[in-house]
């Protein structure tokens, strides 16, 4: 009854805290691992982890998506559950010992069904896992993709009825004479999607600098409960809310509520109301994220996304003598903020299409997602979802080179089998070491195992035959420092470009000070083409 308006009960404001810490404590204790920001895991895990998905993560992230939603966190379910259908997708393809392709399409399958299965929208379904999850659209790939997403779709009607997640009229069709509100709309969104991510982001670091988990999961709760006693839309998910918009029914979105008295049907003030729900939405989203809830932008994005369509039409109608439709603008809205922050236009139009019915509204959806894409492309070149992996080169893409450096690491080339010398060794045993070699490089370490230098055979062809050298000269003298020494867990496209400035063929690799083994140019070519051409084949 409080979220309609009856504030007696002054302990349910409380709710969140209290789904936030019951989250925490279940992350902190049961699973003892991070289970957030589910979509960015599942880009981790095909760019760096070869699709693999712990096994815990197919029942975790809903279990603890359920606690912090249902008790009022400003966040959505879907993010979660794509990530159990990607982890139980990719979890059968471990299980099978599939190879990485394989393995990565399964993973894509599952969050295919997930996301029809949760909007019974398979077309967006299928186009969400080329532009967010980035997999290569092959006839290979668009059977098996398709097939998991029709019948997830189906299996929800089959479950859940026919009904669909936002029930939608066509109050006013689209005429050619409003286009250009759509253009504007576009632009909107398109800052507000630049505010959704930096401001998401920041709140998040901002609750991130909290070291003590208790302190931080009090701080984040409590604040998020005093906005959803000040603004009742910010509980949960606001799908009740995005309803109302859809209907028209924005003027009675405030009764019951502690500002009813101060909005009454002021359309000023409305439009007032709808900028600092816009505007905090965020601010609840992030914080119930960085404070230790667990949960997804899906449904923040259509809440934000709605609010700005709505917004916009409000005051259209307002400053000027145009009358449009708020629920239409309201429709539109929700895929332009999508497009933008998830940086996947098409994912955006045909999911808000199919989950409204609303293809009558086809063209101003794909002016207004592809202008609030552009819009934001120029101020952040990656979604909410890449943004951090991208900044340490974590993330796969469709260009299959950049994507297969990704994957190819120090280790998985380094080459151990070099015989090792001593600096105070001399000539003689070097050439003892040289003879049991099929090398020609010899690392030279020190008593601490660390690297001090590198002696190779065309350096010393002149001397090596020389045995009155044999006790005079000691390895000390005769080594040289490396062109380069790689660190172990340096980013392969890096080490590229230190082969190609210093011109070695041969470079040691140390880590953490100790040497390791060395990487060649010839060994990193040739696990590169086998991988590529593990991409390439269909």
């Amino acid at each position: 009854s409080w979220l309609l308006g009856d504030h007696s009960s002054e302990m349910t404001y409380l709710l969140p805290l209290g789904g936030i810490m019951l989250t925490m404590l279940f992350v902190k204790y049961l699973l003892k691992q991070d289970i957030g920001h589910g979509i960015s895991k599942i880009l981790f895990a095909i760019s760096k982890r070869k699709g693999h998905l712990k096994a815990h993560n197919t029942w975790s992230s809903m279990l603890a998506s359920s606690l912090t939603v249902g008790l009022g966190g400003s966040v959505g379910l879907e993010a979660p559950i794509v990530l159990t259908g990607s982890s139980i997708g990719s979890n059968i393809g471990h299980m099978l010992r599939l190879n990485y392709k394989s393995v990565v399409l399964l993973v894509g399958c599952g969050a295919a069904g997930a996301i029809a299965g949760i909007f019974k929208a398979p077309i967006a379904a299928l186009i969400f896992c080329f532009e967010v999850l980035m997999l290569d659209l092959t006839a290979w790939s668009m059977v098996p993709l398709l097939l998991s997403s029709v019948t997830a779709a189906i299996v929800s009607y089959f479950l859940l009825g026919e009904q669909v997640v936002f029930a939608f009229t066509i109050s006013e069709p689209f005429a050619m004479h409003n286009l250009p509100f759509y253009i504007l709309l576009g632009i909107f969104t398109g800052l507000i999607s630049l505010y959704f991510t930096r401001m998401n982001n920041l709140v998040e670091h901002t609750m991130g600098r909290i070291k003590h988990g208790l302190v931080r999961t009090l701080t984040g709760g409590l604040l998020l409960s005093v906005l959803i006693f000040l603004m009742p839309h910010l509980f949960g998910e606001g799908y009740t809310t995005l309803r109302s918009l859809l209907t028209g029914n924005s003027t009675a979105l405030f009764n019951g509520t502690l500002i009813e008295g101060i909005i009454g049907n002021n359309a000023y003030y409305i439009v007032i109301a709808f900028l600092l729900l816009i505007f905090f939405k965020v601010i609840a989203m992030a914080l119930t994220t960085g404070s230790g809830g667990v949960g997804g932008i899906f449904a923040p994005a259509l809440f934000v996304g709605g609010m700005s369509g709505a917004t916009l039409a409000k005051a259209v109608n307002i400053f000027t003598p145009t009358n449009i439709s708020e629920n239409n603008f309201a429709l539109v809205g929700m895929a332009g903020v999508m497009a933008a922050v998830m940086h996947a236009p098409l994912t955006a139009i045909f999911l808000i299409a199919e989950i409204t019915g609303g293809y009558t509204l086809f063209i101003p959806l794909i002016v207004t997602a592809t202008i609030s894409y552009v819009t934001i492309l120029a101020f952040e070149k990656q979604s909410v979802y890449t943004m951090r992996l991208a900044q340490r080169g974590e993330l796969m893409t469709h260009h299959k080179d950049k994507a297969v450096l990704s994957i190819l690491t120090v280790e998985k080339v380094l080459e151990n089998d070099f015989k090792k010398v001593k600096a105070d060794e001399n000539l003689g045993g070097l050439v003892k070491t040289i003879s049991k070699s099929k090398r020609n490089i010899f690392p030279v370490l020190n008593d601490e195992k660390e690297l001090v230098g590198v002696i190779s055979l065309d350096d010393i062809r002149d001397i090596i035959f020389n045995t009155e050298l044999y006790d005079k000269v000691e390895v000390s003298e005769i080594m040289r420092t490396p062109s380069a020494i790689i660190d172990k867990h340096e980013k392969m496209e890096k080490v590229l470009e230190i082969f190609e400035e210093t011109g070695a063929w041969n470079l040691p690799v140390i880590d953490d000070g100790k040497y390791k083994g060395f990487i060649s140019r010839s060994k990193i070519f040739s696990s590169y083409r086998k991988l590529l051409k593990e991409f390439s084949d269909d």
